[in-house]
């Protein structure tokens, strides 16, 4: 009984199979401390992780599969995880804020255009890791589908080198929404005092403000954060109709031939094809961070089942309703030229004040702020977790302070992330150029961590389909043409994320990201022959096996 139970959990249904599993897997027995793995019944599950409110028979079994101790509490249910994801990823708010590169290369019919490619092509990406994150429903994300997925000659070093990257890029992400929305606040102060110079300091000063609210909310909130979900997505759903609408009736309109066919290469580039492959970056960030949900994962109920939902359907839900955004935004912006000269450095608040009195753009950014900062709390929390789960299988420096857990919150990773921010932040003070090299950064990091993982999923879907462990959420036999789509489009974003805005090329123009990438991987090599290859075997060696003996 045992044994059925223990090849069961790790998603083989006979022992032949399983011998076969335990041998590409480990060689060596794990056992969970306390555990007394040699009764035979249902009790294993209850004896690694007990029950407790909100944790289910299904999350016992995950848990034990992957050789977790249940330490952070699963306070997520269905719908409020579900809103988690929308509000946290905010589509339209992103796109709303961040679009001057897709403006500059492609103008108003290569942001429309780029947007739809992307989020298509982002689909099959989103459909990829839905399914590993029912497979595997753990906060680690990436680095632990890698580690568990890849061939056993090269899983320790790709999960290694993906832990690092998908930590790093979820760092510079949260940075860089607490650096948009510091910057907001100085455009709009700039807006109400016309003769109010902004300078750096004060922008990263706003910054540490962001911080001081985040760390709040995620240490002493961390138990009602997860109620307030619902009442920020309806909150998230209302910003979007006051905006649109707003837009609609009194802002200036762009005819639909000039919308959707009138390209533009300000950028300087040598053709329009060209122009439109860098400028998609505006696309690509604004769909970043839907994965969000998996680094919860060990704080939802049932997170084999509803954490894919989540994920992929709030993709679709966001990228849906950020359509219907970007076509009246789009629409709402009378000149392209002057909104990318606009003294705010903001083209959505030229666009607002075309349509609005002053009052009325207060009123329209206070309520973008809002659910910006509500994004940014959250992405912390991801963040954190994605941190957590890292140093917890030892894969960073200090992982015993990192990975601690008091009061079922990850609180040292937590203020680890709130501090990176900040020392970040500090970089502005003297370039942003330099600061946002750093951001830059995300989007290159998290597609090589992606590239890896669903790479990884693919080989083993091809060459061993009978060791994938059992997915709630499956793709079924779409797996290998998804995964294929998937990974091709990964890979196609990740080479133009290192294009620069425009040419010819300066200091201020030049993408630093291909810079900071290779040394960050110089640095990740060093890390793994120095420390991680001594101390850092991956998750798959605590993979429940079962005993045949």
């Amino acid at each position: 009984m045992a044994e059925k139970i223990e090849a069961e959990a790790i998603g083989v249904s006979s022992k032949t199979e399983f011998q076969a599993s335990s041998t590409e897997v480990s060689k060596t027995k794990y056992s969970l401390d306390g555990v007394d793995d040699t009764e035979a019944g249902d009790d294993l599950y209850n004896q690694a992780n007990p029950s407790r409110p909100g944790f289910t028979r299904n999350d016992q079994k995950d848990m034990f599969r992957m050789g977790k101790i249940q330490e952070l509490r699963r306070s997520y249910r269905p719908l409020s995880v579900y809103s988690f994801a929308m509000v946290l990823t905010a589509v339209w708010e992103y796109l709303m804020m961040a679009n001057t590169q897709g403006l500059i290369d492609g103008g108003l019919a290569g942001v429309f255009w780029a947007y739809v490619w992307t989020f298509i092509g982002f689909g099959f990406v989103e459909l990829s890791l839905a399914e590993m994150a029912s497979m595997a429903p753990i906060s680690g994300g990436q680095y632990h589908w890698v580690s568990e997925f890849a061939p056993p000659k090269y899983q320790q070093f790709l999960s290694y080198f993906t832990g690092w990257m998908s930590t790093l890029s979820w760092q510079a992400g949260n940075a860089s929404g607490s650096f948009l929305t510091g910057t907001i606040i100085q455009a709009l102060v700039g807006i109400n005092f016309p003769n109010y110079e902004p300078q750096p300091y004060q922008g990263t000063l706003l910054v540490f403000a962001m911080v001081v609210i985040v760390y709040a909310v995620n240490m002493w909130g961390a138990q009602m954060w997860p109620k307030i979900q619902n009442g920020l997505f309806v909150l998230h759903v209302l910003g979007f109709l006051v905006t649109i609408v707003v837009l609609w009736v009194m802002a200036p309109h762009q005819s639909a031939k000039a919308v959707f066919t009138e390209f533009t290469n300000s950028g300087g580039w040598s053709s329009m094809g060209l122009s439109l492959m860098v400028g998609q970056i505006t696309a690509i960030y604004s769909l970043l961070g839907s994965d969000a949900t998996a680094h919860m994962a060990e704080e939802v109920r049932d997170a084999g089942r509803y954490v894919p939902i989540s994920l992929f359907w709030s993709y679709i839900g966001n990228g849906v309703v950020a359509v219907i955004f970007l076509i009246t935004y789009l629409f709402s912006i009378a000149s392209v030229e002057d909104a990318l000269n606009d003294p705010s450095g903001y083209p959505f608040l030229y666009v607002l004040q075309s349509a609005v009195p002053t009052s009325g753009v207060n009123a329209l950014t206070i309520i973008l702020l809002i659910l910006v900062i509500a994004a940014n709390i959250s992405f912390n929390a991801s963040t954190a977790r994605q941190t957590f789960a890292f140093a917890r299988d030892r894969g960073l420096p200090f992982s015993n302070w990192i990975g601690k857990v008091d009061n079922e919150i990850p609180g040292n990773a937590i203020a680890l992330t709130c501090i990176i921010t900040a020392l970040l932040s500090l970089i502005n003070i003297g370039s942003d150029v330099a600061f946002n090299a750093i951001i830059s950064l995300q989007v290159v990091a998290i597609m090589i961590s992606y590239m890896v993982s669903v790479g990884c999923v693919l080989y083993r879907r091809v060459f061993y389909p009978e060791m994938l462990p059992t997915a709630r959420w499956s793709l079924g036999r779409w797996g290998v043409l998804v995964n294929c789509l998937g990974l091709a489009y990964v890979t196609f974003t990740f080479f133009w994320s290192f294009w620069p805005t425009t040419t010819p090329v300066d200091l201020e123009s030049f993408n630093w990201s291909v810079v900071m990438f290779m040394g960050i991987f110089i640095i990740c090599i060093f890390m793994y022959v120095v420390q991680g290859r001594k101390v850092y075997f991956g998750p798959v060696k605590q993979i429940r096996a079962a005993r045949l003996e």
